[in-house]
């Protein structure tokens, strides 16, 4: 695979349809920039500020010390031992990458969209999330102008951990909520 992208990467750059300079600072953004390196640092430092993560969920748009290209309006929602949110883009294409990365090829596809808004609990059992029968699941319709960000829950066994340590437990799908956060 990398010997068929560098060729490509070639044959586009002799044409002039590429700069490899170009190329080179898309790739350092998406790699430290952009999508769940942001995601994750959010989380973690939710789980160890409290008066970040009050911010956070009252206002995530203003929160998080960068503007979003993609959507101006972004949510945080908030698992408990009570509640579970999962969220989905009924349209398909509503999506926070500059927080999550670049979106799951399931997360835009047909069955996802429909069978989560439908039957979320099986869709969540085939992504291995077990969750007691007393907790709600809450899906959230991402949209155009409102794009959501879940705040997992913290695992336990964690406190006093830095939020670098922390980060590496987060999962892109734990801050979608088709996922848990890596256990320590």
């Amino acid at each position: 695979m990398q010997a068929r992208v560098r060729a490509l990467e070639t044959i586009l750059t002799e044409k002039g349809y590429v700069d490899p300079n170009v190329l080179d600072r898309i790739v350092d953004a998406f790699e430290t920039k952009i999508g769940a390196r942001n995601g994750v640092r959010i989380v973690a430092r939710a789980w160890t500020d409290p008066e970040f993560e009050a911010r956070l969920l009252a206002d995530a748009t203003n929160s998080l010390g960068f503007s979003s290209p993609v959507g101006a309006h972004l949510i945080a929602v908030e698992n408990t031992p009570r509640i579970h949110n999962m969220v989905v883009c009924t349209l398909g294409s509503c999506y926070p990458w500059e927080v999550l990365r670049l979106p799951p090829v399931w997360y835009k596809s047909a069955p996802y969209r429909s069978r989560a808004v439908i039957e979320p609990r099986a869709v969540l059992a085939e992504f291995g999330v077990e969750l007691p029968a007393h907790t709600r699941i809450r899906v959230w319709d991402s949209t155009a102008a409102t794009r959501c960000l879940v705040l997992p829950m913290r695992s336990s066994g964690t406190e006093g951990w830095s939020e670098e340590r922390l980060a590496d437990l987060v999962t892109r799908d734990s801050m979608i909520g088709t996922g848990l956060v890596k256990s320590p």
